[in-house]
């Protein structure tokens, strides 16, 4: 058997590389498989190149071999379905961070993203400082001047990705709701749990108003709100883009904080925090100052609607007659194996009427920043959802992840679709306003 060449904490495990048989099972689930045709765009394919790479047949630095690792969703359906549980899309990451560390990186490239990285996602108030443009951008009317005139799709070469990341804008709140939010907000009623509340990076910027219903479906279930000011970003854009490093310091100060509040769970309502914050516990397994601390952490976390389905829902009293489907968020059916819970939680609301949606979990193309990265590619695994949504006639769908609402907005707005886009907060809490109005 050939010597790893990689034998650091953050290296592809080459014990998992060699659990690949090749079966070709991953292929009928793979995205990026089914939108080339190439075996190099499947996921057997990709972990026979980190194996080479790891045997020492591929230089790291090669040709093609960051285009390949790059070019994965990391949406994990491979991982669901694989029957020798190879994680390729942990491997992937892995081979990112290996990247990062080693290769040689463009000086733009390499600017960008120490500042976004290590800078702007390092604290919340960079975050929220982050957005101010965009929000005046909004607000003077600039966006709507723009988007008529359609000159960013006539941009050359690669600032037609100024294009990709307009498209995605959806109207920003007035504030973060972290500014909003008390650090704690008390229960309504008795009080059964006392709940830490992870208000994910972009949850708190863009999508305030569904964070906002979260935490007041929580309370509406007797749970004490806690949202510490000082949390941090979870680390999945880091853990995406290969820098472990900064993971490991994020994992280090959200572990540190959250543990000094006495909490019965930690909840996120973004499937990539809750994916990210129950990983700690791997990331920090070689640390003994913080392993039994993030063990602890991490045993506590649970998505919103894993919560919900958990500890029994109160059920609305309001209906809501409308037609409703469900794509399932890659960081919540995949990464967690979260999949019954949200519908279990969606069937509870009283006059939906669910239709479940072919392929529901197959990814969006969001995938972290894929869809500005890959916009292309992206793009024709967005046509998919869309077509299947379209299927169902229904008149909302409802996803639990923030980069999923980002890109359904943007494929239903583009497509001329009327199906509104919300989280499944938003559409619970409107159930129990509806109640208290009844």
């Amino acid at each position: 058997m050939a010597t790893p060449r990689f034998g650091d904490v953050d290296a592809p495990d080459y014990g998992n590389v060699l659990a690949c048989i090749r079966c070709g099972l991953c292929l009928s689930v793979c995205p990026t498989y089914n939108t080339d045709h190439l075996e190099v765009q499947s996921p057997r394919g990709r972990v026979a190149l980190i194996r080479a790479v790891e045997e020492g047949r591929l230089p790291l630095e090669s040709p093609g071999f960051k285009e390949h690792m790059y070019h994965c969703l990391d949406c994990r359906a491979c991982q669901t379905i694989c029957p020798s549980g190879v994680k390729v899309g942990e491997l992937v990451v892995a081979a990112r961070a290996e990247l990062d560390k080693n290769e040689p990186q463009p000086w733009l490239e390499r600017l960008l993203k120490r500042v976004m990285l290590r800078w702007v996602l390092l604290r919340p108030e960079r975050v929220e400082w982050a957005m101010k443009p965009m929000r005046l951008y909004q607000r003077l009317g600039l966006q709507r001047l723009v988007r008529a005139s359609r000159i960013l799709g006539r941009l050359p070469g690669r600032l037609k990705v100024l294009g990709a990341m307009e498209e995605l804008l959806p109207n920003l709140p007035g504030r973060p709701l972290r500014q909003e939010l008390h650090e704690v907000t008390p229960a309504r009623g008795e009080q059964r749990y006392r709940i830490g509340f992870f208000l994910g990076c972009v949850m708190n910027v863009v999508y305030a108003e569904a964070s906002r219903a979260t935490v007041n479906v929580l309370i509406e279930n007797g749970c004490e709100v806690v949202t510490p000011k000082a949390q941090r970003c979870c680390g999945a854009p880091h853990a995406a883009e290969g820098d472990a490093r900064t993971l490991r310091e994020l994992a280090r100060h959200n572990v540190e904080l959250f543990e000094q509040w006495e909490l019965d769970y930690v909840v996120a309502d973004c499937a990539a925090c809750a994916a990210q914050t129950k990983e700690y516990v791997h990331l920090l397994r070689d640390e003994p100052e913080y392993y039994d601390r993030a063990v602890a952490f991490s045993r506590k976390v649970r998505d919103i609607t894993e919560l919900l389905a958990e500890i029994p829902l109160k059920q609305p009293t309001g209906s809501l007659p409308v037609r409703v489907t469900y794509h399932e968020a890659c960081h919540l059916c995949h990464a967690q194996g979260v999949k019954r819970q949200p519908r279990k939680v969606i069937n509870q609301i009283p006059g939906i009427e669910f239709v479940e949606m072919r392929e529901s979990d197959w990814c969006c193309g969001s995938a972290g920043i894929y869809n500005i990265t890959h916009p292309e590619r992206a793009a024709e695994i967005l046509d998919r959802k869309l077509q299947n949504i379209a299927a169902t006639e229904a008149e909302v769908v409802l996803t639990g992840n923030p980069g999923c609402l980002l890109q359904l907005e943007a494929g239903v707005r583009r497509a001329g679709m009327k199906t509104k886009v919300l989280h499944p907060t938003q559409l619970l809490d409107a159930a129990y306003r509806a109640g208290e109005k009844g």
